[in-house]
């Protein structure tokens, strides 16, 4: 399973502005976006997360959707995002569809371990640097948490940097080891930057195919 090496965490007020951002990622080349709508009913969220993958499946855009494994099933998406507090990915595995992947927040070694042990597809490992988004941040980790996580795991499940990051900041992460990143406020400021993001990544497929011939 390959895993896209930029993630739009998907940014909004209200889910209409959501999915409004979404459309504008997946016009400006995004290859995965998450749905992350918090405090909202189950109903809304499978609304929500129905009208994503309509914009999704037409710019044939991968959607994972943040928490809910159940609405991931029900609108057959990509995969699952399992914050900390979310049920454990094998329980999830059991549900889930086989082709779709499962993905993992960590803030730490501990927490990267015991994720690889649960056998995901992915690890979302952060925050990088301070970010508003999330509330209670854990301990920034920075280039030097980053290095010193990525060379004792040695693993080839891919670890997604988050939290906080930039386009000026791809280059120093992609050294530590780290195979793609997640971004949300700094895509929402400016779609442009999915395509300076996917410059500095080599991630677009086109960039791909082009290597391959």
């Amino acid at each position: 399973m390959i895993i896209p090496k930029l993630h739009y965490i998907s940014q909004g007020i209200s889910p209409k502005e959501h999915l409004e951002n979404i459309q504008k990622a997946c016009t400006s080349g995004a290859e995965l976006v998450q749905l992350r709508l918090k405090n909202v009913s189950e109903k809304k969220y499978l609304k929500t997360a129905e009208a994503a993958k309509e914009i999704t499946s037409h710019f044939q855009t991968r959607l994972i959707i943040n928490d809910d494994f159940k609405i991931a099933k029900a609108i057959k998406a990509d995969g699952v995002h399992l914050g900390k507090t979310d049920a454990c990915p094998m329980l999830v595995r059991k549900h889930l569809y086989t082709w779709q992947m499962i993905g993992g927040t960590a803030n730490n070694l501990n927490d990267c371990e015991a994720l690889l042990s649960k056998e995901v597809d992915y690890i979302s490992l952060g925050p990088f640097r301070f970010t508003t988004t999330k509330a209670n941040l854990p301990a920034i980790l920075g280039l030097d948490g980053f290095t010193a996580i990525v060379e004792t795991l040695n693993t080839k499940t891919p670890i997604i940097g988050v939290g906080g990051i930039t386009v000026e900041d791809v280059l120093a992460i992609l050294k530590t080891g780290i195979s793609g990143i997640a971004a949300s406020g700094a895509i929402t400021s400016n779609f442009n930057n999915i395509k300076a993001f996917h410059q500095l990544l080599n991630a677009s497929s086109t960039e791909e195919q082009r290597h391959t011939f």
